[in-house]
This record gives C-alpha cells, structure tokens and sequence, in this order.
C-alpha cells in the first residue's frame, strides 16, 4: 500500500493528539483545483451597501467523541471562492470572529493549482490573520444604515467551534433577519445559525421554518471510515438545526444551493462556486427590487 492510500489521520505535530485527514481521504476528496472559471460582473450602482461580514472560526481542534483532536477551521475553497464572486462584484469584506484572534484555515484542503482562490486568499489574508472582534461588530456597525448588505458564515467543521454558543453572532443574526440582508452559510457553515438559540430561548430563532442546504450528518457518520476525521462527530449539526425547526433539503452532496427568503445555503464545498454566483445574483436583484 502507497502513503497516498492510507487511511490512518495524519498527526498534527503543533497539537498533542492532533491529527489532519488521512493520505487517502485527501486524494478523494481536495482537488488540486475547483476549476471555477473567472467572471466579471457589472459595477455597483451608487448608493449600494458594499461591504459584506465574514464570520469566521478563532478556533483550531475539536475534540472528537473518542478524545482526538481533529485540526480543522475555515475550508479555503468554501471561505476564499464565494469572497472571490463579492470582489468581482464590487464587495469589500470585513471579517470578524468571536475573539479577534486570527480565522483559522485549513491549509491542508487549499487547491494549490487554484489561480482564482489563491488570488483571493493572498488579498484578504491581512484581514483574515488580524479580524475584528464580533462584539466591536455589534456595538459599532449594525443598525438601519450598517454598511453590510450581506453576512457570510463560511464552512469547514471549524463553523461548528464557538460560533453555535455566541451571543454576538445571535445578535448579528436577529439584526440580519430583521434588516433583511441576505445570510450566506455553506457546508458546515449552517452550524453557525444555532447561535440564534445562544441564549437558551429557541422560540424565536431567527431562520425557524427556513429550508436550507448543509453537509449531511450521515456522511459526516462516514468519514471516520477513512480518516477524514480522527473519531466520530462531538455532536450532528444537521440534528440540532431540525431540532430547531429548520428543515435540510439534501441528504447528498451535489453542489446543491437553495435560497429560502433572506437565507442562502450551500451542501458543501462543491457548492461554493455556485452559490457565490447566486449571492451576487440575489444582492443585485435586491437592489433593483
């Protein structure tokens, strides 16, 4: 057996118990590129909101059901080729997370031989090394003339880190949902949206009712199987958010996005050409609406 097919985790020598994606489950599933091909859109018309809120993870490991680490974060092809449509489109991004400390990327899945997501990475990763704290976010730049037309929750299983607990991303969200500005969450992005319950009070998460598109827990059941993940799931995103009354539309992964009123969802990291795609389309029709 070649080390390309080894399916043992590969260890994290920053992190006692820490451990990446087995040889083989890399070779299946990070490609050396998304082949998402460049566009260009028609400028902003003046007047528009023009900047969009990234929400990204400040944390690193989680802590599998069998007491393994697994060094995850942000996924480069879900965060960086969606950013790269709103660049296109005349968007500028902030980008926050919980603390203020630097948005975690996991660099093992980055496409090397990806001009477009490599690009997009390089220009903002200044902002993404030094982001805001969510709390300056909430006290200095929402309300009824906020700047942010859009608030993106980028995947990878580090959405799932901090996020769910944070009473500054419920606000965030409560704000978005009343404001009606359009939420973007890909992948395991949607895990984020739990935040809306971060005070104990699920009667009145925002987004109760919606439909959205999410990685599946049945193939996040799978995958330590063949190393992807060093032990099983601490928790299943995809039961909590039914538990909270949304309903998931895929049971699969297929590139599939879904728009539901002001929320826009992506099943995974083949989505995330498409839906950055379908965020410009949904912003630009809003504006003509």
């Amino acid at each position: 057996m070649s080390q390309h097919d080894s399916r043992s985790p590969t260890p994290d020598s920053a992190e006692p118990s820490a451990f990446f994606p087995s040889p083989y489950s890399l070779s299946q599933f990070v490609a050396p590129s998304t082949g998402a091909q460049a566009v260009t859109y028609p400028p902003l018309p003046a007047g528009a909101r023009r900047k969009v809120l990234v929400v990204g993870t400040d944390q690193r490991y989680m802590l599998m059901g069998n007491g393994l680490k697994f060094s995850t974060g942000n996924h480069p092809v879900e965060t960086f080729l969606p950013i790269y449509h709103l660049d296109q489109a005349g968007y500028d991004i902030d980008v926050a997370t919980i603390s203020g400390e630097s948005v975690k990327i996991e660099m093992w899945a980055m496409p090397t031989q990806d001009e477009l997501v490599l690009r997009t990475y390089h220009r903002h990763q200044h902002k993404f090394e030094h982001p805001k704290a969510l709390r300056d976010v909430v006290s200095q730049a929402l309300g009824d003339d906020s700047p942010y037309a859009a608030v993106f929750l980028p995947g990878g299983h580090g959405a799932m880190l901090g996020l769910p607990d944070s009473r500054d991303l419920q606000t965030v969200l409560r704000w978005a949902q009343a404001q009606e500005r359009l939420v973007i969450a890909l992948c395991h992005g949607p895990a984020a949206l739990l935040a809306g319950a971060a005070d104990g009070d699920a009667s009145n998460i925002p987004f109760k009712g919606h439909d959205i598109c999410a990685f599946p827990d049945a193939i996040d059941r799978q995958t330590p199987e063949i190393g992807y993940i060093p032990g099983p799931m601490p928790w299943y995103m995809g039961d909590k958010l039914k538990a909270l009354g949304l309903r998931i539309l895929n049971d699969d992964i297929t590139g599939r996005c879904h728009l539901d009123r002001n929320l826009l969802t992506g099943d995974s990291p083949l989505a995330s050409d498409a839906i950055g795609r379908l965020a410009v389309q949904t912003l630009r029709e809003r504006l003509s609406a």
